[in-house]
Formats: structure tokens, C-alpha cells, sequence
């Protein structure tokens, strides 16, 4: 946690060292690139640090010659990740409409199917967080405008 204050202090630094134009196009360009990790962390299934996720259980879906459909594949789209930026701040967040649905699997919540159903508890499945090739790939951007 240590680390990640250091980290965080040298890059203020280094923006602050920059007009607010281009700071916002450093950060926009630096949310596009970790929004695209945190997607292929999505496809592939996996936490940050690497770990699998829990899969589905068993249902008809998962049941040999029916459907079958990776998780989250339209949460991960553009259109409900949605990656920000302005000349302060990047942000990578999940659009309102569908928050609620990354929040209960983020955290491993309690939450409904539908009105009719019992209440559910999923499992932890982390969708967005910070590794060392994310911080590597923020310093590499910063680095590359800086020079």
C-alpha cells in the first residue's frame, strides 16, 4: 500500500508539470488502455492478480447442446465501461444502469434473479481493479507524454 502512495505522489507530480489540455489527453488516453486490461480481465475470466473466477454453476444454459455465453460479455463492452477523463482525474467505472449487477458480483453480494426468485448469493468475481502491469502501463503513458 506503501508503494502505491509513492506512486501516486510521483505522478501527481508529473502532471501537475503539464498544461491542462495535455493532461487530459494523457488521461484519457491512459483510462482507454486500462479500460482495454480490465475488458481482456473480463474475457479471460480472472481477477487482476491473475486468479480464475468461480465459474457458473450448473445450470440448463451450462448443460451440453444448449447455450452458452461467457459472463459479463455485454458488461464489458465500451458502452457500460466506461473510461473518463478530464484534466484531473481518469476514471474506469460501469454505466448506472448496469453498476448494480457489477457491484453484487465485484463484492460477492446478495441479490434477486428476477421479483419471483429467491435471493442469491454470488460469488466474488473482481472486475475492475489495479495490478502491477496496469501501473506499468500508466507510468509507460506518462512517461511517453512527458518526453
Amino acid at each position: 500500500m506503501a508503494e502505491l502512495h509513492e506512486v501516486e505522489e510521483w505522478l501527481g507530480a508529473l502532471l501537475s508539470q503539464l498544461e491542462p489540455a495535455m493532461r487530459t489527453k494523457m488521461l484519457r488516453e491512459v483510462a482507454r488502455d486500462v479500460r482495454r486490461i480490465q475488458q481482456n480481465n473480463i474475457t479471460l475470466q480472472r481477477s487482476p492478480d491473475g486468479t480464475a473466477w468461480e465459474p457458473r454453476r450448473v445450470t440448463a444454459r451450462t448443460k451440453p447442446g444448449r447455450i452458452r455465453r461467457k459472463m459479463f460479455t455485454k458488461l464489458k463492452t465500451a458502452k457500460y465501461l466506461m473510461a473518463q477523463a478530464d484534466d484531473n482525474e481518469a476514471v474506469i467505472a460501469f454505466k448506472n444502469d448496469v453498476q448494480r449487477i457489477a457491484l453484487v458480483h465485484h463484492y460477492g453480494l446478495r441479490d434477486k434473479i428476477n421479483k419471483s426468485r429467491k435471493v442469491i448469493k454470488y460469488p466474488v468475481r473482481i472486475l475492475i481493479g489495479v495490478n502491477k502491469e496496469t501501473i506499468d502501463i500508466v507510468l509507460t503513458r506518462m512517461i511517453e507524454f512527458l518526453s
